[in-house]
């Protein structure tokens, strides 16, 4: 729902913030006050097309802010959610035009963002009749969405449907694929054999790169590490009086015997005794070392060539555990490219089943769509005569076609005659933007509360040309849409005026040098002065009596 509308510097506006309710909210004045200016306004911050042209005389920019309560639109939070844009108590939409820059500037809370998304979100947010709005009923996928909104068992159709008619389509193209790669893949084939034979028969072991790195390491420092060990083996226990072993033993002697005379070392001795265990540990695995190492250049040569063998694999992998990946990998394109036949008869039943259940499914939504198209059509075609056009014919015709479609299988469209004898026709080939005006009006007042688009609508002028019995229809039909949806309705008839929740009054003034367009929330006198004017065109006592007589009976109509 719309709550606030600000706008600066917009054609003959020079700065207006206006409050909405909701319910049933109509903009009235005199012609040429600017009531289309305030529309545009407000379709510039919804994604319409805006330019320089649009600011105000002697303005750099101008600048559109509107606040949304969007909290049961589930379309926006969708949107809003998929452009990554912070879903708030409200939706704070602002747009501005600079002359200089000739660029849009475009926030929704917060985050910038291109005419695209606005537009995106705009039409999920305010849904806009006017004459060139209303082109929009004829599109397909309007029809499909009206159909389908009338029925409650079709959305969950639909979606089986579209779901199924996925995973046939991808597993087409899945069998074309591979029947467009069969020539290459008997191609590829000679190569990846060539190269499974020749990681094969390297017979890798994983992690041999590393363990050979570290034995090639040792053997190369064979001397070295002869010396350091040998050195270490006599330092500790050589037999002689200088290894630490035999030294050690001597400490230990003396501190027995002392103890014979003073307790005060048995710790010591004890810390000695541990020492010389952990020693001779240390003596024994030193000279198993020694004893079991084998430097032989043979060996260190060997070695050498089994890592030449690696690393010519290299080009498979960076070590041994990506090559051996590659290897996995390379014996599963073998085994697909093997398994063709099998593959490709697989896919095709599972096509065929598919198929199947597609086509079952688009008979089940044509036959619901049927329904739905029977229903809707009698009801609006009632709707449309009541509009002035007594001798219409309406009718939505749901046809089955071969192709399917993400829709169906069935393609929809709206009849219309407006006259007796006339042949009933596509709509799109014989309508008037008059009559289209007051069809889309029929549509939603029949659909209002029972679909899931905007919160807002907004009728520009749709009772242009109409008076007497048919613009008090026009009137009904606005007020029972406003039932259930915010509704905002520029208008020039007191019976449309009278019935609404919140009426702003459209005036033009001048101050002999500049004409500034400005916007009045009309008061309970004000707007008795209005529908005056509106009915009658004066304020005497009996247009005076008369207008409040109107909104006396619209008061007691909307109870």
């Amino acid at each position: 729902m719309l709550k606030n509308l600000s706008v600066k510097n917009f054609a003959l506006i020079e700065k207006i913030e206006l409050e909405f309710h909701e319910g049933l909210n109509v903009l009235t004045g005199e012609t040429g006050a600017g009531k289309s200016i305030l529309i545009d306004a407000l379709g510039a911050v919804l994604g319409q097309r805006a330019n320089t042209n649009q600011i105000r005389a002697g303005c750099e920019e101008f600048c559109v802010e509107a606040v949304f309560i969007p909290e049961k639109n589930f379309a926006v939070k969708t949107l809003l959610s998929e452009f990554d844009i912070d879903d708030d108590e409200f939706l704070i939409i602002k747009r501005k035009v600079n002359r200089n820059a000739a660029k849009n500037n475009i926030l929704i809370n917060g985050s910038h963002v291109n005419v695209a998304t606005l537009k995106k979100i705009g039409s999920a947010l305010v849904d806009i009749h006017g004459q060139s709005e209303n082109l929009s009923l004829l599109k397909t996928n309007s029809i499909y969405n009206l159909l389908d909104g009338a029925n409650e068992k079709i959305p969950f159709v639909r979606a089986d449907y579209q779901k199924i008619f996925r995973s046939w389509k991808t597993q087409i193209k899945a069998l074309k694929d591979k029947i467009q790669s069969k020539n290459l893949n008997d191609e590829k084939l000679e190569l990846l054999r060539w190269q499974e034979q020749e990681i094969s028969s390297a017979d890798l072991k994983p992690n041999e790169d590393v363990e050979l790195e570290a034995e090639i390491r040792k053997l190369s420092n064979a001397e070295k590490i002869s010396s350091y060990v040998e050195e270490s083996r006599t330092l500790l226990g050589n037999g002689e009086n200088t290894d630490i072993l035999t030294e050690l033993a001597r400490v230990k002697k003396n501190l027995s015997d002392v103890a014979r005379y003073d307790t005060k070392l048995n710790s010591t001795l004890k810390f000695l005794e541990e020492a010389e265990i952990n020693l001779r540990e240390a003596y024994d695995e030193i000279r198993a070392y020694s004893d079991a190492t084998d430097f032989s250049p043979e060996l260190l040569e060997q070695l050498h060539q089994r890592m030449d063998i690696i690393f010519g694999l290299k080009k498979y992998g960076a070590n041994v555990e990506e090559i051996l990946s590659r290897l996995e990998r390379i014996r599963a394109e073998i085994s697909a490219i093997e398994n063709f036949d099998s593959d490709v008869d697989t896919t095709r039943r599972v096509i065929a089943k598919l198929e199947l259940q597609t086509k079952k499914r688009a008979e089940t939504l044509l036959q619901l769509r049927k329904e739905s198209a029977a229903n809707l059509g009698t009801l609006i075609e009632k709707e449309i005569r009541r509009l002035g056009m007594p001798k219409a014919k309406f009718s939505i015709t749901v046809t089955p076609v071969e192709e399917l479609t993400t829709n169906g299988g069935d393609v929809a469209d709206m009849l219309f005659s407006a006259n007796v004898g006339e042949e009933i026709k596509s709509l799109s080939k014989v309508v008037s933007g008059g009559e289209l005006s007051r069809i889309a009006l029929a549509i939603k007042t029949v659909s209002a509360g029972r679909d899931d688009s905007a919160a807002t609508m907004i009728f520009d002028e749709i009772d242009a040309g109409l008076g007497g019995t048919t613009a008090k229809v026009v009137a009904e039909c606005i007020a029972k849409v406003a039932r259930s949806k915010q509704v905002l309705c520029v208008t020039h008839l007191a019976q449309i005026a009278c019935t609404a929740a919140n009426h702003l009054q459209i005036s033009k003034t001048d101050d002999g040098t500049r004409t500034i367009t400005k916007v009045t929330k009309l008061t309970s006198d004000e707007r008795v002065k209005e529908i005056a004017r509106m009915a009658s065109g004066s304020e005497i006592p009996a247009a005076i009596q008369n207008a409040r007589e109107m909104l006396a009976n619209a008061r007691l109509a909307n109870r």
